[in-house]
């Protein structure tokens, strides 16, 4: 098997003097790109600020090869101010003379606001609410030559047995056994294709994330490093899980579902990911199914700074046999002209808000059975069918598309922009109904609550109020709805860091009419044709065949960690796991 550890010999724009390119601060993390040295055989990277009080060593998985440029990007960063300094490094040691340090980067923290933190103090997945990982955290990093390789041991028994697992679905079905919660994070990098893993554990969806029983306590996150981290031909299933993230990554023609939240989930954060098209099937299945859904009881969870691309069916939200109002958040995502479902939601209680419709062809929020939404400064831009509520208003004309559902939901809005340019737009309130009653009832203040005797036409379902309960809402600061399409579609924006590595300018409308809904035929090509650009990961001397030095320890020693053979100072929390060897640092 071709090994990712590569030399700089095969690259051959160089540059006698280290030159930092392009280098940022994002959202809890950093990175730098450079031009080749003359000379270097690979790189060491620092960083300094934030815990970091000197210049401390990031690890070597992190620093890139991408031929005409090297990258590295530090995740994992308090907000704060940071600096990166690259040092060039021969047969003889590090060409400190050679080294290039960025300017004061500056680092943000992720937006957290939503169901997902709603009284959950402990941090999603991996990671603290301070952006740093938790205390003992594992680090795998996942390409699509590790994919199968990653190793360690995870306890498997009451009593504490440990099982040696290797691949990455191996790894995270062991802790379906319920005995391990040791945080552990699996960082992306390039392009990862279902045949690069060792296994799937969903044959309809791709790699599963799955507790033993409803609701167990996972502490996974699953996220991309820099702008093109890619899963190609699978999905994401999860089950029975609590405190799971995914970020920072794009999911292109999955089995099924982009990402499948299927069955008693709890505290689920899913953002700035980038979904594409699934499968190519016939009908409504032309562009996949679902790219984000939620069902079967599964709540507490954040659906945030996604970008949709044409998707068909985007999300849907509850079946119909939910035992309760599972508190789901839905903001800040950028619907970049995909079909409908956005969501389409059923039973649950769901808060819609600072998301851009940016020429959505068929509808934008639809929502039945029973089901309680709150709208608020949304911007709708071409969008004919704002929102739907089941046998009334708009649906009821026969203009909808949810006469088969048996009752309606109550659905509330606030401060939302709708730019009216598309033809045959229809939105109605209580204040200007149609003859078959209205899509959503407008409130004149945001804490304003919907009457008890306002119900849906079919099935007298009223409002239950869930946005004005502090026992059942979080804090959180709406941007106003004419900045909506600025700040998702801006560098904090929806979507990976720099908005990935794919660029595509969707065909403009005609006449303002919104109806084209069909397959993207140039799109579907460029994602069946897409490749990674990554080459590899610099080693550490240079060689192809040098593993890092380590010494294996428990957790609760301390550890010598050795570069190049000989001891070094690392200040980093966390296991982490580097080319299938341990190291520990305190």
């Amino acid at each position: 098997m071709k090994k990712l550890l590569l030399t700089l010999a095969a690259i051959t724009c160089m540059t006698a003097n280290a030159q930092i390119t392009e280098s940022k601060g994002w959202l809890e993390s950093a990175y730098a790109k450079w031009q080749p040295v003359t000379g270097a055989t690979t790189y060491c990277v620092y960083i300094k600020g934030g815990d970091y009080a000197d210049f401390s060593r990031i690890d070597q998985q992190l620093v890139r090869n991408y031929g005409s440029y090297g990258r590295a990007d530090m995740v994992g960063l308090k907000a704060g101010s940071y600096e990166l300094k690259v040092v060039p490094v021969n047969a003889q040691g590090e060409m400190s003379d050679k080294a290039m340090t960025t300017g004061t980067l500056d680092v943000r923290s992720y937006d957290r606001a939503g169901y997902a933190h709603f009284n959950y103090t402990s941090g999603i997945g991996a990671y603290n609410n301070d952006g740093t990982l938790k205390s003992g955290a594992k680090v795998f990093y996942v390409t699509a030559q590790t994919a199968k390789t990653i190793k360690t041991d995870v306890i498997t028994s009451s009593k504490g047995a440990k099982t040696s697992c290797t691949g990455i679905q191996t790894i995270i079905d062991a802790y379906q056994k319920g005995y391990d919660t040791t945080p552990v994070t699996f960082r992306f990098i390039g392009l990862v294709t279902k045949d690069d893993l060792d296994k799937i554990s969903s044959s309809s969806e791709g790699l599963q994330i799955k507790g033993k029983k409803a609701d167990s306590e996972l502490n996974i996150t699953i996220e991309g490093i820099g702008d093109d981290a890619t899963v190609k031909g699978f999905g994401f299933l999860v089950r029975n899980a609590k405190s799971v993230e995914m970020r920072n990554i794009g999911i292109m023609r999955c089995m099924d579902d982009g990402i499948s939240l299927d069955t008693d989930n709890s505290n689920i954060w899913l953002h700035h990911l980038d979904l594409f098209y699934g499968p190519n099937g016939s009908g409504d299945h032309a562009k996949g199914d679902g790219a984000i859904d939620l069902k079967a009881d599964s709540k507490l969870v954040t659906v945030s700074y996604c970008r949709f691309w044409d998707t068909g069916k985007s999300n849907m939200f509850g079946m119909k046999n939910e035992s309760g109002p599972n508190y789901i958040s839905y903001h800040h995502n950028w619907f970049d002209h995909s079909d409908s479902r956005h969501p389409r939601i059923r039973t649950m209680s769901v808060h819609v808000w600072n998301n851009y419709f940016d020429n959505v062809a068929k509808y934008g929020i639809g929502a039945t059975s029973g089901a309680s939404v709150f709208i608020e400064n949304n911007y709708f831009l071409n969008t004919k069918k704002p929102i739907l509520s089941s046998q009334q208003g708009t649906d009821a004309q026969g203009s909808g598309t949810f006469e088969g559902e048996e009752t309606g939901a109550m659905i509330k809005s606030f401060g939302n922009y709708y730019d009216r340019s598309a033809m045959n737009f229809k939105l109605y309130t209580q204040h200007a109904p149609a003859s078959t009653g209205y899509d959503t009832y407008e409130v004149s203040t945001r804490d304003e609550q919907i009457p008890a005797t306002e119900v849906t036409r079919v099935g007298g379902n009223a409002y239950n109020n869930f946005d004005t309960n502090p026992e059942h809402m979080y804090t959180y600061t709406p941007d106003d709805a004419q900045d909506v399409p600025s700040v998702v579609t801006g560098y904090y924006g929806a979507g990976r860091l720099n908005h990935g590595d794919i660029t595509y300018t969707f065909k403009p409308n005609v006449g303002n009419d919104n109806t084209d809904s069909a397959y993207d035929a140039v799109l579907g090509t460029m994602l069946n044709d897409y490749q990674s650009t990554l080459v590899g990961i610099f080693s550490e001397d240079g060689t192809d065949d040098t593993a890092v030095n380590t010494i294996k320890a428990s957790a609760n020693t301390a550890t010598v960690y050795k570069l190049n053979g000989q001891p070094t100072t690392n200040p980093r929390k966390g296991i982490h796991i580097i080319n299938g060897r341990t190291a520990v640092f305190k």
